[in-house]
């Protein structure tokens, strides 16, 4: 059965239009708190949060509203970076989270993902199971009344809450004094929590993306635009860059030298680091098809290993619950801290590499060597259906054979795009020049019989 509203990371649009409208807001206020409404011997809470766009406040409202109609209770908590709601849902025992964000994406956009009680997002068939008692009207005629129907409460202490808990994930014996950091919160949901932490554990910082007027989120900033927080670093010399995207659940870092270290490299400097300590389980690195290949050499060399998953922070979480794992990632910023917190942290990573900085008095960028990137090259091509290529004869023959000839030093990775029709083809290898004619080799073949 395919969803119709969830996508890779919950329900997404341009806001007030379909299905990121008020009205479907309330619709998926009252589905989720009847599938989160387990006991009628109790009463039931949802923790409510979002980030800084104006659409948020009306969004918010429709889904307190929502699922205040079924009976459940709603504790609102304001602006809040994803990973806050997770850490709170599950400190204040309650049933489910509800985070309303668009994470990278422009202002006019917004979202509405969801956390169950143990501060996890939604599996396929629980996503399902919400958006089928939309669509065919399960709940229409459910209506509590009188003392039965919900109440809102706001939550004024939660910002010092997830901050205390972030402070507690850095080591004791380790602070921050000595280091100037430039901090880019992107004018989202960081904007308060991410200053203090950093400031309380003694770094020098430099703020910058913290002054959010609902249509800033992301603009120009943040760990989409990485070269902004790059430029300062070099003008205030400091030691290194922290950006965050909109909801915090991703970073990227610069080093003092204003060259960017990706999610790859602070996987590959995090995997090692717990290898060495002894910490790291089953000494793998749970990582998504889009990860260098260079992640998993850096592995190799100090005797771990990268499983790869789906694009996507919810499969990397699903792969490690399944297999025991405590740390996973996405090249785009998402770490999976999991000895931590239940979902992709953008503070919470950062304070784990900056740890490492403190422990070893090495530099971001002397750190970063720990990994090197394959060169890579992607093209992408426009098709008229997605078909099966291993069932196109001559596609697949241009595929093996290009497999056969990069072996274990390259890799081919083909898939389309969710969203467009377009045939991805991408390749790492050690030569640039060879990567590039095997790749464009690649897509002749699919331009000719899939081509528009």
């Amino acid at each position: 059965m395919d969803k119709k509203l969830f996508g890779t990371d919950g329900v997404r649009g341009v806001a007030n239009i379909e299905p990121m409208t008020t009205e479907m807001a309330m619709q998926l206020g009252r589905a989720a708190a009847f599938v989160f409404k387990k006991d009628v011997n109790r009463r039931h809470r949802v923790v409510i949060g979002k980030d800084t766009r104006l659409s948020g406040y009306m969004i918010e409202n429709a889904m307190v509203a929502g699922i205040c109609s079924m009976g459940v209770d709603v504790l609102i908590v304001g602006p809040l970076p994803t990973p806050g709601i997770a850490f709170l849902t599950t400190s204040m025992r309650a049933d489910a989270g509800v985070v309303i964000s668009a994470s990278h994406n422009p202002y006019q956009d917004n979202g509405i993902k969801f956390f169950s009680g143990t501060g996890y997002k939604l599996p396929d068939e629980l996503e399902l199971k919400i958006e089928d008692l939309i669509i065919n009207h399960r709940l229409d005629e459910l209506r509590p009344i009188a003392d039965e129907v919900g109440k809102a409460y706001r939550i004024s202490d939660a910002i010092g809450r997830y901050i205390v808990f972030l402070k507690n994930t850095f080591p004791k014996d380790l602070d921050l004094q000595g280091l100037r950091i430039v901090l880019d919160c992107a004018h989202g949901a960081g904007y308060k929590v991410a200053p203090a932490v950093l400031t309380e554990l003694g770094a020098e910082v430099i703020p910058i993306g913290v002054k959010p007027n609902g249509m800033n989120i992301n603009e120009g900033c943040g760990s989409m635009h990485p070269e902004v927080m790059a430029e300062k670093v070099c003008e205030y010399r400091a030691d290194l860059g922290i950006a965050l995207d909109g909801d915090a659940d991703r970073v990227i870092f610069v080093d003092e030298k204003g060259e960017e270290v990706d999610g790859d490299h602070i996987m590959a400097l995090c995997g090692t680091e717990l290898i060495k300590a002894g910490q790291l389980k089953k000494k793998t690195v749970v990582a998504t098809v889009m990860s260098n290949m260079g992640l998993d050499i850096a592995m190799k060399k100090v005797g771990g290993k990268v499983i790869r998953t789906d694009v996507g922070d919810r499969y990397v979480v699903e792969e490690m619950l399944k297999g025991g794992y405590n740390l996973g990632g996405e090249q785009s910023g998402h770490m999976i801290f999991l000895d931590h917190n239940t979902t992709g942290d953008g503070i919470l990573s950062a304070l784990q590499v900056l740890a490492i900085v403190q422990r070893s008095g090495k530099k971001l960028s002397e750190l970063a060597q720990v990994m090197t990137s394959l060169p890579q090259v992607l093209v992408n091509v426009q098709v008229r259906k997605k078909a099966d290529l291993k069932k196109i004869a001559p596609i697949k023959k241009v595929i093996d054979e290009t497999e056969a000839e990069l072996g274990d030093k390259g890799r081919v990775l083909i898939r389309y795009s969710g969203t467009e029709p377009l045939l991805r083809v991408m390749i790492e290898g050690e030569d640039q020049a060879r990567i590039e004619v095997l790749a464009e080799r690649i897509a002749g073949a699919v331009r000719e019989h899939l081509g528009k």
